[in-house]
């Protein structure tokens, strides 16, 4: 809780997702039996290749320990959607992400006020650890979607580097602002509701409110979870396809609708806890080098 405390006096409202979980999980010794022993900085190497690999669509490894094989682009503009910050060029995913943002998309162009959607950050287009920003969207089944209802979607390439998403969150993060719409609602609950969908990050006041209006149904809810930042976006994780032998999901969500979870979020913001005397500092995290990813990362790397 003092990590939350922190990261709340300090612009938890960042719009890059730079802890989307806790530490990457070991690898399966599957992956172990294939790793190198290369020790060169990871994201130098993948934040440098332009363009897919030449290989069938696969995940290895985990969101924030992996990479992507055979990733598909993203384009840049749709009938529903448009690509931001393309100077990045991280609007690559597997197959089945880039089906599920324009599906979403499509959902989003019928909202009252919504021409689609505004996609920031899914993965370098062979995923691996990123140059800036975040720990995850390594393997081509995370992804940004802004908050800002587009009114348009014929946004130039330098238009997409300069407009912003606006903030949802009050009281750093504890209530929801004006700038809230049932519209936001509505789409996390579709992108929430959908197979594919592992789970979907956003700012704990957002978790609260849709606690507080949802009625019927409330499985959805499971997925929504609240994490540090996440109001200039959510962030949709979907599972691993089906499969896909090398892919590791994340431990699925706690049972339940994660209300009393979201809740407590909300009162430690509110009301923050006294610091902890006997909590130890994390220790200082190196970068991940080739040695620390599947084995299979290295041939994606090299592929054509």
């Amino acid at each position: 809780m003092v990590r939350f405390i922190a990261v709340a006096a300090l612009l938890g409202a960042l719009a890059a997702c730079n802890s989307d979980n806790a530490d990457p999980p070991q690898l399966t010794q599957a992956a172990l039996s294939t790793q190198s022993t290369d020790n060169r900085v990871a994201k130098n190497l993948f934040g440098a290749v332009p363009a897919a690999s030449n290989q069938a669509p696969q995940a290895h490894g985990g969101y924030a320990r992996g990479c992507q094989a055979g990733g598909v682009q993203l384009p840049e503009t749709g009938q529903t959607w448009q690509a931001m910050r393309l100077s990045r060029n991280r609007n690559w995913g597997q197959p089945e992400l880039i089906d599920f943002v324009k599906d979403l998309s499509r959902f989003a162009a019928t909202q009252p006020g919504w021409e689609g959607l505004y996609v920031g950050d899914l993965s370098q287009p062979r995923g691996g650890p990123m140059l800036t920003g975040h720990r995850s969207h390594q393997i081509g089944l995370d992804a940004d979607i802004w908050m800002l209802p587009p009114k348009r979607l014929d946004l130039t390439r330098d238009e997409r580097e300069n407009i912003s998403s606006i903030s949802m969150r009050r009281n750093n993060g504890a209530y929801t602002n004006s700038s809230w719409t049932p519209q936001h609602e509505a789409i996390l609950k579709a992108a929430a509701s959908d197979p594919r969908v592992a789970r979907i990050f956003v700012f704990p006041g957002a978790k609260v409110a849709m606690c507080n209006s949802a009625t019927g149904d409330r499985s959805w809810l499971r997925k929504i979870r609240p994490w540090y930042g996440h109001h200039y976006h959510f962030h949709v994780r979907l599972n691993c396809p089906a499969g896909d032998s090398n892919c590791q999901d994340q431990a699925p969500p706690p049972a339940g609708d994660g209300c009393a979870d979201a809740q407590k979020w909300v009162n430690d913001i509110l009301n923050p806890p006294p610091p902890d005397p006997n909590a130890t500092p994390a220790p200082a995290r190196g970068p991940i080098t080739m040695a620390g990813l599947p084995g299979q990362c290295s041939q994606v790397l090299n592929a054509n």
